[in-house]
């Protein structure tokens, strides 16, 4: 098998990538850590919980939405559930699922979180594109996630560690 090596422009624009993407991640990180001490993964957490249906998901669904195992979802959920902010449900359907419930403090916090976050989105991202740039970065984005995810090909949903299929909750 022959390496397809990266061409000189391909290259360039993975690393600007990859050094884009760590310095987005830090930004948001730092401000969430100075303002409620947490990182932006939890603030995930809660942000995804506040936008559901009766502000609660199972566990399994917000794993997917996130794109990360459910593994590190429990963890994270256990520290946001010790701090009052999120409390886990049985699922009445499936005694092996779980639901991830967002407290009114878990509400509170993402309110007062909001602003803050949202600036610093727009500060270090939006307020560096044009508006043809951001459809830009939406249709690249979405292509990407679409092809490891294997939507295009209609592939396995098990080939990704969150997509695990249980059922619906009520």
């Amino acid at each position: 098998m022959t390496t397809r090596w990266l061409t000189p422009e391909e290259q360039r624009a993975w690393r600007a990538y990859l050094g884009a993407t760590l310095l987005l991640e830090d930004a948001l990180d730092r401000q969430l850590q100075q303002e409620a001490g947490m990182p932006h993964m939890y603030y995930s957490i809660l942000a995804n919980l506040s936008e559901a249906p009766e502000r609660r998901l199972r566990m399994t669904d917000l794993a997917e939405l996130l794109k990360i195992t459910r593994s590190r979802l429990t963890y994270a959920v256990g520290r946001l559930e010790k701090d009052g902010l999120v409390r886990r449900e049985e699922c009445p359907q499936d005694k092996r699922g779980s639901v991830a419930a967002l407290t009114e403090e878990g509400f509170a916090t993402v309110e007062r979180l909001a602003p803050g976050h949202v600036e610093t989105v727009r500060a270090t991202l939006f307020d560096q594109l044009t508006p043809r740039q951001v459809g830009q970065l939406e249709e690249i984005f979405t292509g990407v996630a679409q092809a490891l995810q294997g939507e295009d090909a209609g592939g396995a949903s098990g080939d990704v560690p969150w997509r695990r299929r249980s059922p619906p909750c009520s």
